[in-house]
């Protein structure tokens, strides 16, 4: 039971990163704005209601329950901070294409990220129903990572509809968005093993996740999106992104 509820997101990912296959071989320059814009409110969705609320739920509500968000969430910006001069670096020819790839890789860091807290915290739900936790049944958890899964589709889509846009293959594309949901069976597996210990760190792991995502959208996401033609359009995709994963965070959270 504990390996099929944690494989659930997953499954969601994998099926997201397949719309590339329904993908042109070439975008043209709207379908990008688009697809900035919808990955940029998507991301900006999860990192509110997936990420940053729960934190401050798991952190007991208090007048200083806002401490572990904030300090997640600061570093997880300024760990990206560093990762974005590493990444100028490794791309500094200062071509389109390199600032392309750029873009894409940091997008799709930021969503593995994001992915390491939410399969923890399937882990912790699955552990918590299968130890008899009276407050936690197998059907809650199984539902909790069925409306992960759902929240993934997206996810999967945004990361492996750029990489494809950067002119790799279709296939290398689906792959590239199934990796990044990877790591949540992995991760899940693992707090599952010990639970104990890592629950009370997961308010700075969720925020750390969503302070990195939050990075990526004022880097690069939105700047890219509003430069050249179509900046109206980046901005209705984005608006059709954050609604979308709001709906989904909160219909099955």
């Amino acid at each position: 039971m504990i390996i099929f509820g944690l494989f659930i997101p997953f499954a969601g990912t994998t099926l997201g990163a397949a719309a590339v296959f329904l993908m042109r071989n070439k975008a043209g320059e709207r379908v990008e704005k688009i697809l900035l814009g919808f990955a940029s409110g998507v991301m900006l969705a999860a990192s509110v209601w997936s990420l940053l609320l729960p934190a401050l739920d798991m952190a007991g509500g208090g007048r200083m329950s806002f401490m572990p968000a904030s300090v997640g969430m600061t570093v997880g910006v300024i760990f990206f901070i560093y990762a974005d001069r590493l990444t100028h670096k490794i791309y500094s020819d200062g071509k389109r294409t390199a600032s392309k790839t750029k873009k894409t890789a940091m997008l799709a860091f930021a969503v593995t990220l994001h992915n390491i807290p939410e399969g923890m915290a399937v882990g912790i739900t699955l552990a918590a129903a299968t130890g008899k936790n009276p407050t936690v049944t197998v059907a809650s958890a199984i539902a909790l990572a069925v409306g992960i899964a759902i929240q993934n589709i997206p996810e999967g889509a945004i990361i492996s509809m750029p990489v494809k846009s950067d002119g790799s293959s279709k296939g290398r594309a689906f792959f590239t968005g199934v990796l990044s949901g990877a790591v949540e069976p992995i991760f899940g597996g693992l707090t599952v093993l010990v639970t104990n210990i890592i629950i009370g760190a997961m308010p700075y792991f969720l925020s750390f996740a969503a302070g990195a995502m939050i990075y990526v959208v004022a880097r690069e996401l939105i700047p890219d999106s509003q430069q050249g033609k179509y900046s109206s359009t980046a901005i209705a995709g984005l608006t059709l992104g954050f609604v979308t994963m709001m709906a989904l965070d909160v219909c099955f959270s």
